[in-house]
């Protein structure tokens, strides 16, 4: 059965990732969270808040980070747009990748679609980011990756040592 908006467009299940090592993280997250609502982005479920240091370079502030489990009826490039909209708005500046961020809001998966130019999903890094996986298993115990087939828990199975130590829940 076709899931449908009340305007009667089909809606679509994605997952989000939503960072911020910047000012008032918690807050950030939230205010991004309301955004999305605000524009009909309609959440399922939403994990625990999950502290990370940043990476690649640790001496930057720790990031807390969520993912959520959402339905909406945007393509995934106008929900791409809207994504950086809200970064924008909560403050995000155009800097050097991977630098300290206000709101950084990823499409981790949309629909189970792959695609491998323009918008790459699922996300080209996800199956290596503790931040993503570990609050993803908290909220989709039996996620899939759309391209290598392999459950989460292998997936998080795979990451280092280090790398599952180094996430606290909070």
């Amino acid at each position: 059965m076709t899931k449908l908006d009340i305007s009667g467009k089909q809606v679509k299940i994605t997952y989000l990732g939503i960072g911020s090592n910047l000012g008032n993280k918690r807050n950030n997250i939230e205010k991004a969270k309301s955004l999305l609502i605000e524009n009909n982005i309609n959440l399922i479920s939403v994990s625990s808040y999950y502290n990370t240091p940043s990476w690649p370079n640790p001496k930057n502030p720790e990031f807390l980070n969520i993912v959520v489990k959402a339905m909406c009826a945007l393509e995934p490039e106008i929900l791409l747009d809207l994504c950086k909209s809200i970064e924008s708005n909560l403050g995000r500046k155009k800097t050097p990748k991977n630098s300290p961020r206000e709101c950084d809001i990823d499409i981790i998966d949309f629909e189970g679609k792959i695609r491998s130019s323009g918008l790459i999903l699922p996300h080209k890094m996800m199956h290596l980011r503790n931040f993503v996986l570990i609050p993803l298993f908290e909220i989709e115990k039996n996620w899939i990756h759309p391209i290598t087939k392999t459950n989460i828990k292998k997936l998080i199975f795979s990451l280092t040592n280090k790398d599952i130590r180094s996430i606290k829940q909070i």
